[in-house]
């Protein structure tokens, strides 16, 4: 019986590897899903834009603004 039971066993650690397996797959095809979140993407962009905002404010910062959403849509972000 415990022959059985092994092979019951493996049978199911079987399925739950190939199910397991799978996932990666099914989210590395939908490659317009951010890998990073967005506070962590873009951190050079994201310096700049922030030290020109307190330094000279948002109304003179607009380069730095528009390179740092560029760099979040090249990262997959829809902003």
């Amino acid at each position: 019986m415990s022959g059985l039971q092994t092979q019951d066993l493996s049978s199911a650690l079987g399925l739950t590897k190939a199910s397991t397996d799978q996932t990666p797959a099914v989210t590395s095809s939908s490659e317009t899903k951010p890998k990073k979140k967005i506070c962590c993407a873009c951190p050079d962009t994201k310096k700049l834009r922030d030290e020109c905002i307190v330094e000279h404010g948002e109304s003179a910062c607009s380069k730095w603004i528009e390179a740092h959403r560029l760099c979040l849509r090249s990262e997959g972000f829809n902003v």
